[in-house]
């Protein structure tokens, strides 16, 4: 016999509405209460009738995420923020991926169409004329993860360009004067605004020192292959700012390859905070960006512009994006330069992101 939610109401002692609040991400049942019913439901492995529900409602207690890519540290961070906003809110997740591929992103989100209730999108198209019109219907809720231009959506992205500014801004702080920089996709926004992050800080604070820009891939391996493409030239810089701590970890890996010290010889810093970064030897100096909060952050407000269950707020963020701000996390991989600069400890420029000294 299928358990129904009168059952769920008697087991914890609420009423069949309460029940529906708690179960539906309400926000006007108290926490202990929802703690009750959540439990009951949990200990009489009841389950929604979501077609039902669907059915009635014109609703289906899911959100699609579609994002770029499922492997690695940054989306699996992301992941994990997103989940854990939906399931105290009661919805479900409809995931996936399009490597790098613009027909497989726009049949992706297709395939969103009538099985979901809103969306969660990361993409390098969003500015491609009929790229959403053509595969998201006007009506779909949908908030955009890392875009530079909210355009007709609400958007959420990260100070790509305060963090690169800052980041370069401390390796020249710190006594580096040749630093190259491993750049991301070109179609990438975070890319594009952390390189000009980058390109800005040495124009005003190097002399306008010429850029020294080697191509990327957010991976691992093209963090390697600029690593070896380093080691090849005839002049080596002082220290290497990768976009993405997955390039600086791959450049690490070539620079001891290839008996290069880090950082006594060339320093290397990237850009996230990956949970990685902490542990590869040397220990990454970074920008730390809270992506588990980005992720959990874009969830809340595509819930909160609209959707069934929630509190419905004016869609009125549409336009600039909601930027997470950034954060320098100083670990072994970057030393002091010369002596007589400023060193881990020292203050950075009015306006730099908060300081972090972590040891590993």
């Amino acid at each position: 016999m299928s358990v129904t939610i009168k059952d769920v109401a008697q087991r914890a002692r609420v009423s069949v509405a309460t029940v529906s609040r708690a179960l539906n991400g309400h926000q006007n049942v108290a926490e202990p209460v929802r703690r009750r019913v959540l439990d009951a439901a949990r200990e009489l492995r009841y389950s929604p009738h979501h077609a039902a529900r669907s059915l009635s409602s014109r609703r289906t207690q899911t959100i699609g995420v579609v994002l770029p890519d499922l492997h690695g540290e940054f989306f699996s961070e992301l992941m994990r923020g997103i989940d854990q906003v939906a399931r105290v809110r009661g919805q479900h997740l409809l995931v996936s991926s399009y490597h790098g591929d613009p027909e497989a992103q726009g049949a992706a989100l297709r395939a969103m169409r009538g099985r979901v209730d809103g969306l969660l999108l990361m993409s390098p198209y969003l500015h491609d004329d009929g790229f959403l019109s053509g595969n998201v219907d006007a009506s779909m809720p949908l908030v955009l993860i890392n875009a530079a231009r909210g355009a007709d959506h609400p958007a959420l992205g990260i100070d790509n360009h305060g963090g690169a500014l800052a980041m370069t801004r401390h390796l020249l702080g710190a006594g580096y004067r040749r630093i190259a920089f491993i750049a991301g996709p070109d179609n990438n926004d975070d890319a594009r605004e952390r390189l000009r992050g980058y390109c800005d800080a040495l124009a005003g604070d190097a002399g306008g020192a010429a850029p020294w820009v080697l191509p990327g891939r957010f991976d691992e391996d093209s963090g390697h292959q600029a690593g070896q493409a380093l080691l090849a030239s005839e002049a080596r810089p002082d220290a290497i700012f990768a976009a993405n701590d997955m390039m600086a970890i791959g450049c690490l890996y070539a620079l001891g390859r290839g008996g290069v010290r880090t950082p006594e010889d060339i320093a290397v810093v990237g850009f996230d905070d990956v949970p990685l970064a902490r542990y590869v030897h040397p220990a990454l100096t970074t920008m730390r960006v809270d992506i588990a909060e980005l992720g959990a952050r874009a969830i809340r407000k595509l819930l909160d512009i609209g959707l069934p269950d929630t509190r419905p707020q004016p869609a009125a963020e549409a336009g600039a994006p909601d930027l997470l701000q950034t954060e320098l996390v100083v670990r072994d991989s970057c030393g002091v330069r010369h002596a007589g600069v400023a060193g881990h400890g020292d203050a950075m420029p009015d306006g730099g992101p908060k300081q972090v000294a972590a040891s590993g």
